[in-house]
């Protein structure tokens, strides 16, 4: 049995991830994070940053497996 998730899935999973979250912590305004929603900023951007370093090593993996010619 084939597991149906590939490689290149999980790093457009690491890709979409790294954005929303990368939106949603610039998107949350001081003023609102007051008076609603206690969400912090930065564990939002340092988790979009893993996400996106977690994308670009799996990018790198796939330019290594499949060497352009």
């Amino acid at each position: 049995m084939e597991f149906p998730l590939t490689f290149w899935d999980i790093g457009l999973w690491f890709a979409y991830m790294a954005i929303v979250l990368l939106i949603t912590s610039e998107m949350i305004s001081p003023y609102f994070e007051k008076e609603f929603l206690i969400i912090d900023k930065k564990p939002l951007r340092i988790s979009a940053l893993i996400f996106g370093l977690l994308f670009m090593f799996f990018v790198l993996m796939q330019i290594y497996r499949f060497p352009p010619s």
